[in-house]
């Protein structure tokens, strides 16, 4: 690199650290956020699985809420309830394999009950509500309630939402979203789903 490219870099990086620097100056703000983590790309459990270890991680006390699946082993639920982190579990399965509307129903609004407890609760600092957003698709949860709850719950909690097609009204309230897109998943070339990678 010459040093008339030397020199146009460092003011290009230095600008960078400039607009960077204003920014994190200007965010000031701390209170609860809520995350969705929504797309038809493979890794959004995954991630709010991250961000519940993130959180662990640095101490804060975490809960979660799964909602769908449930009836297979979960890595993720046998690392984080050893370090006391609660599961609430539809246990169900998925929606394809129970075909019992009515039964899905009743399972869904069990678990919803132990998430509003949760999202009331200011002891707990970080809730993921895993696969909530079918819940409001499949109308197995009254979306206004859902976002009253959410509205309601303390000001300084976290809530992670993971699942395919997010309600607008949910993307909406939130303050962040971040959509995972499709690009090559290993089960359409016929691979079987991997233990320890993929669940």
């Amino acid at each position: 690199m010459s040093n008339q490219q030397d020199e146009r870099h460092k003011i290009r990086q230095q600008r960078l650290k400039e607009n960077v620097d204003a920014r994190i100056a200007a965010a000031q703000e701390d209170r609860g956020l809520l995350i969705i983590i929504t797309g038809d790309g493979k890794g959004k459990s995954t991630s709010g699985f991250g961000t519940v270890c993130r959180a662990v991680g640095h101490g804060l006390t975490a809960a979660v809420v799964q909602f769908i699946k449930g009836t297979w082993a979960c890595g993720e639920r046998e690392l984080l309830q050893s370090h006391g982190v609660p599961f609430h579990i539809m246990a169900t399965g998925f929606t394809w394999d129970t075909q019992d509307r009515e039964h899905d129903m009743a399972a869904a609004q069990v678990v919803w009950q132990e998430a509003k407890r949760l999202l009331c609760d200011p002891d707990i600092q970080l809730v993921l509500l895993d696969e909530l957003t079918y819940m409001v698709a499949y109308h197995y949860l009254d979306l206004d309630e859902v976002l009253t709850v959410l509205r309601q719950r303390p000001a300084q909690q976290h809530v992670v939402i993971t699942g395919r097609g997010c309600h607008r009204s949910l993307i909406e309230m939130a303050d962040t979203v971040s959509e995972v897109r499709n690009v090559k998943h290993a089960f359409d070339a016929g691979i079987r789903a991997q233990q320890g990678v993929d669940w």
